[in-house]
Order: C-alpha cells, then structure tokens, then sequence
C-alpha cells in the first residue's frame, strides 16, 4: 500500500499502440522460457521467505482472546485496550483505517501475480514454486487485514460499517496495474509496493507507540516484520531477472517507472467523499506515515538493490537509455519536491477540515496538494 507520489519526469510521450508493444514483447515465448528455468531457483531462495502457518503469528496471538481470558479477563483486557486506544490521534487514525482498508482488499492483489505469464497458479492447487509462493504469500498477507480489523472493532473508535462498505467497494472497483500480464513488470511492481507497506506499517507502529498504544505498535510491528520478508522476496526475484536478463528487466523497469508506480487502493471510496483516496493520501503525507519522499527513498534504495547504476554488458540502446533514465529519476523527483516546498511555503497554503465517515466524520484537518 502506498499513497501519491510526484509525478516523475517522462522522455517523451510515445503512443497507446506502441506502450503496449513494449511491454506485449515480454510475453514472448523466450522471455517466459526465463521465468520456467528459474522456478528450482525460486523453490531454493523465495519459497524459504515464507513462515509455516505453525510458526507464523496470528491475529488472536496480539489480541484479547476471549476464550484464552474467559468473560472478565476479556472485558478488562479490551477496556484497556480502548483506554490506549483513545490516546491515538484522528489523523493517525485515519492513516490506519486506510492502511487496513488496503490490506483487507487481498483477493484484489491474489489475482495480480495469477495474471503474471509463466509463474500463475493455473488450476488453483499447482505444485509449481511460483503458484506455492503465490498462496503462501497470499495466505500470509490475510492476517494483516484481520488483525487490523479486530482491533478497530474493539476499539471503538471508528465506523465500522462505514469501514467494511469501503473495503466492500475497493474489492468490487478493482485496480489497474501496467503491463498487468508481464512478470518482468509485475514483479518490479510487487517489490516497490511490499517496500512501501513495511515503511509505513512501521512508521504508524512508531507514532501510535509514542501515543501510547503499545498493543496497535505491536500488531502494526508485525505486519512490518511480514512485509519486509515479503519485500525481500520480490527483490530477490526481479534481482535475479537483472542477473539474467539485465536489458529486458531494465527496460521493464523504466516502463514503470515513466508510468508511476500505480497505487493499490487508488480506486478507494465510501460512498460519500469523491476524494476520499486523495484526502487519505494527505493525511499520510502530514502525519509521516507515507510521504512524496519515501517513494522516492523506494527508488533509490531499489536502485542500489538491483546495482542498475553498474549495468553496461548486455544492454541494448533502448536498454542504456532506460537505465539513465531510472538513474537519473531520483534527482529529478528531489528537485520537483523542493519546488513544491518552495511553492508551498510562499502560498502559505492552510489546511482543510476534512471530516472523514470511517470516524463518524470527525474533521482532520490537512493540507491538500
């Protein structure tokens, strides 16, 4: 999950049929011959990122249980709960509700890499390393959304029919993601996203914590610490695709890069609020759980990750130009963020109430960009 970002510099503008091209080429029977070689890979370096279910925590593990504490232990143990949970500001708040609202779409991003060529789980049960990955990563990204859920629940404090009617109209709107079929692109999509959640997981862990709230710190530490693992994994993946094919993964790269990184829960809505993604977004921008700069921070820590800097052997024209250009791009988002800063500050623009239905329109007060 990740908010807006500056919209980074293009080369030129090229034409729908030729985008599509582009990014068709990767569907070829050679590119996808790639993908197949390296599944014993995947079963030997990705699969082992995944925690067996044994192991791994679950939402009842970092909440009050009921059937653990019995009736009175339940009922203190969740008074307590909404005592810590009163100390959480609105616009904090708004950022989690947000970033559950985003997590609890999982059947939208399940389907994503199962419209990847070459690595879908075509029947549903395949055996193959990249349709076992697929479900485990799957399996484990859905107790994020449940333990979020859990907890607002016993809190209190927000709306949750408005929260569930939202979630609802996310998974029905869907989301649109470039180059949807090519692993080359969606694999590149999937890590910068991952990077993205453990970021600002961690980063509402860090301000709730400091609030008071020990219990959602941890529940939102968790989900971090799942994140990363799955960050890692994406990584891995797209850095073996540079090792083995570092022309076409870094042109894949600059393709979504010209075209942003789409945002998972862009489509999202209440009902009510036409800008309600906009105004969330902008909430996470104030409070530090999301900002403009971490995007570009994901950039040019992915950069470093997959050394696109050091790539020459190999690559074509089209392939050295999309390497400047994605090299390049940190600076120039740099320079666009501090002219916004600049325009900012001689606007003396002020901040908007924003009443927001996931807090019973309770008003955050926010800057709009």
């Amino acid at each position: 999950m990740t908010m807006a970002a500056p919209v980074p510099p293009v080369l030129k503008r090229r034409g729908k049929q030729d985008e599509e091209e582009e990014w068709m080429g990767y569907l070829a029977p050679e590119k996808l011959e790639v993908l197949a070689h390296l599944e014993p890979w995947a079963e030997a370096h990705v699969l082992p990122l995944l925690k067996p279910a044994e192991e791994a925590w679950q939402p009842s593990d970092l909440l009050p249980d009921p059937a653990a504490l019995g009736d009175e232990g339940f009922h203190a143990a969740c008074r307590e709960l909404r005592a810590r949970a009163a100390g959480v500001p609105d616009a904090h708040l708004v950022c989690l509700v947000g970033n559950m609202i985003t997590e609890e779409a999982l059947p939208t991003y399940q389907s994503v890499p199962n419209r990847f060529e070459a690595v879908r789980d075509l029947t549903g049960a395949d055996a193959t390393a990249w349709a076992r990955w697929i479900r485990g990563w799957s399996a484990e990204e859905n107790r994020h959304g449940d333990a979020l859920s859990r907890y607002m629940y016993l809190s209190g404090r927000v709306d949750m029919r408005q929260v569930d009617r939202t979630v609802h109209l996310l998974i029905a709107s869907g989301m649109a993601m470039n180059a949807a079929r090519s692993p080359y692109h969606g694999f590149i999509y999937v890590a910068f996203q991952e990077r993205a959640t453990a970021i600002s997981h961690g980063n509402t862990a860090r301000h709730v914590g400091a609030h008071g709230d020990h219990v959602l710190a941890r529940v939102c530490g968790a989900i971090m610490a799942d994140e990363k693992r799955h960050e890692a994994a994406y990584t891995r993946i797209v850095g073996k695709l540079f090792e083995v094919d570092p022309d076409a993964a870094v042109r894949a790269l600059g393709y979504m890069m010209r075209r942003r990184i789409t945002m998972p829960a862009a489509l999202m809505t209440d009902g009510q609020d036409a800008d309600l993604y906009a105004h969330y977004a902008a909430a996470a921008q104030q409070t530090g759980v999301y900002t403009a700069s971490d995007y570009r921070g994901i950039l040019e820590h992915l950069i470093r990750q997959w050394r696109v800097e050091d790539l020459a052997a190999g690559l074509s024209g089209e392939g050295r130009r999309a390497r400047d250009y994605v090299c390049g791009l940190p600076r120039k988002i740099r320079r666009m963020e501090e002219k916004a800063h600049d325009r900012a500050a001689q606007a003396q623009k002020k901040p908007t109430s924003v009443p927001f239905s996931w807090i019973f329109d309770r008003p955050v007060s926010v800057v709009i960009p």
